[in-house]
């Protein structure tokens, strides 16, 4: 039996209590209304989202002719203006992964997420949808309001208009996929007349419903539960990483502004406890509890503090960009002097390095050489060998090439039918056969090496060509 003096102190039970509650995650029973407040770090976030306005436009880019950048699948062709990648560069797409992965980490490891708060398209795509929904309900508290009021007629037109403007831009983005595809200003012909491809219809509707659940009613639970990003980027950071931080030192113990004590008269530190980082933030965290997983780093709980702290008259940054090393008093360590960033760093270069060699050194024009097996070669009736040759011609090139055969290697060779030119389409193999014949008496070993050419010219004039080694077999001399 427990005794009145083994029985746990109230006030010990109550702080357990509060302790949960700080670190309570909204699991989606409750709409999170953020405030919206215009600052610095806002006007970054709107810079920074102004880059998926290439998602959008981008298809309309024109170049030769052509859309700049297409990625033509059912013809296997990838058009990136210029440049023409067919299957067989797609070594090349390993080393785009790659870099993009490791500037992932990289950016991680020194700036936390800046990626989930400033260019993520489930933030951005939210930020919108929620801008939406602040011009037609109004400000947090009146859209709680209007969420918590029964239905009348003005609740159900302004919900109307606004989960038509999400739909709307929801089909929006998934037109705009489908228009890297295919090309653009033609799909908007076929696609509302119903001669568009089905799986343009069923692309274009998944990212419509995709778009408006998750970034119109899912919004943050999708860094919450969906996203993997989200639960792997807790252990990429470091002491040195800097990610939005309360400066707990200064600004404990909180204390509401008095009018009779300021200055060095007050006990409290410089947080106001006006719950305007909370009120901002889009995932309903609190950063003065620390580090958290609902933390996007979108930094506009840094806006709202420091807009609070010019009307209170102290010094910004109570709330800002920081380490765990500075605000516990330790030396920052220099950029250059971190191992992490040199080697996130060399492997950035390589693999760029390897992506611009690729891109510029792509030949309009590959060739293949397969010697004919059985036989081996042939012994015609004027004493000379002839062997055959299955010859593969891959034109990356967007226009129809007459490709010349030619062949060289041995001062006494003939090319059979030399100069006809063999026909080749755009972005395809076109496979050939050619017959090299050399004098039984001019061949001085079993096996001589010869190298096929192949050369053409371009509408634009400029001369291609491509060339690969080959071996010729005649008899034991």
């Amino acid at each position: 039996m427990t005794s009145k003096h083994d029985a746990p102190h109230p006030s010990a039970v109550d702080d357990l209590y509060d302790e949960a509650d700080h670190w309570h995650v909204n699991t989606g029973g409750q709409t999170i209304h953020a405030k919206r407040i215009e600052g610095r770090w806002r006007r970054i976030k709107w810079l920074t989202a102004s880059v998926w306005l290439i998602y959008f436009l981008g298809p309309y880019l024109r170049w030769d002719g052509q859309q700049a950048v297409l990625f033509d699948i059912p013809n296997r062709q990838y058009h990136l203006f210029s440049t023409t990648v067919l299957p067989q560069d797609f070594w090349m797409l390993s080393l785009l992964l790659l870099f993009f992965a490791i500037l992932l980490a990289v950016v991680t490891a020194l700036v936390g997420r800046v990626w989930c708060g400033f260019f993520c398209f489930q933030t951005v795509w939210t930020d919108i949808y929620t801008l939406i929904e602040e011009k037609l309900e109004g400000p947090p508290p009146a859209r709680r309001k209007l969420d918590q009021s029964p239905i009348s007629l003005d609740k159900l037109r302004l919900k109307a208009i606004k989960h038509a403007l999400w739909l709307l831009i929801g089909f929006l983005t998934g037109f705009s996929f489908v228009s890297w595809f295919t090309d653009a200003p033609t799909l908007w012909t076929t696609f509302f007349v119903g001669e568009a491809n089905g799986a343009a219809y069923i692309t274009v509707a998944l990212f419509t419903v995709g778009t408006y659940v998750l970034a119109g009613f899912l919004r943050e639970q999708t860094c919450f539960w969906l996203c993997p990003y989200a639960r792997i980027q807790g252990v990429m950071l470091d002491t040195t990483t800097i990610v939005p931080t309360y400066d707990r030192a200064r600004g404990e113990p909180r204390g509401r502004v008095r009018r009779d004590v300021a200055g060095e008269g007050r006990a409290s530190g410089d947080c106001v406890d006006c719950n305007q980082c909370v009120a901002v933030c889009p995932t309903g965290i609190d950063i003065r509890h620390g580090q958290q997983e609902g933390c996007i780093t979108c930094a506009l709980c840094l806006d709202a503090c420091d807009q609070v702290m010019d009307k209170v008259g102290r010094p910004r940054g109570l709330i800002r960009y920081a380490s765990l090393d500075e605000l516990e008093g330790r030396p920052v360590r220099n950029l250059l002097r971190r191992p992490r960033v040199w080697v996130y760093s060399t492997i950035l270069l390589l693999s760029l390095s390897g992506i611009l060699y690729g891109l510029t050194a792509i030949a309009p024009l590959e060739l293949k050489a397969l010697h004919e097996r059985a036989p081996l070669y042939v012994l015609l009736s004027d004493g000379s060998i002839q062997n055959r040759y299955t010859l593969k011609i891959l034109n990356k090139s967007p226009e129809r090439l007459a490709v010349t055969i030619r062949v060289s290697g041995h001062d006494d060779l003939t090319l059979v039918d030399a100069g006809k030119p063999v026909m080749t389409e755009p972005g395809g193999v076109t496979p050939t056969t050619v017959f090299v014949r050399i004098p039984k008496r001019a061949l001085a070993a079993e096996q001589q090496g010869i190298v096929f050419h192949a050369e053409a010219i371009r509408d634009t004039g400029l001369r291609v060509e491509a060339e690969r080694e080959s071996v010729f077999v005649g008899p034991r001399p």
